[in-house]
């Protein structure tokens, strides 16, 4: 079962079409542990949890393009950031913690824990 909040989020189809929609909003720490499951596999991944699209990328030893950075770090991200979004980023490096960002700028109010 998944546990989280349930909101009410905005969404934005057009300019004259903006209506608003309950969400579930799954727990930020199962959503965590989930990730950090995958960072230590150190393996691609990329499908469907709690309800929404995600995906893991391993970090790489080559710099990104375009970048100073020394390599490229894992990314794990959940959600659509139009709608509800949640990312991780090692950009430390893969031992230490990730920094992450949560992307709720369209949720107008939180309903109801579930």
């Amino acid at each position: 079962m998944i546990s989280g909040t349930i909101a009410k989020v905005r969404v934005a189809i057009d300019e004259k079409f903006r209506p608003t929609i309950p969400v579930l909003i799954p727990n930020i720490q199962d959503i965590r542990d989930f990730a950090l499951q995958l960072h230590r596999t150190n393996e691609n991944w990329q499908g469907n949890v709690f309800g929404w699209d995600a995906e893991y990328q391993a970090s790489l030893s080559e710099s990104p393009e375009n970048s100073q950075m020394s390599f490229t770090p894992a990314t794990f991200w959940i959600g659509d950031a139009t709608i509800w979004g949640f990312s991780m980023m090692w950009e430390d490096g893969d031992s230490k913690p990730p920094v992450e960002t949560i992307s709720d700028w369209n949720v107008i109010e939180e309903l109801q824990s579930v």
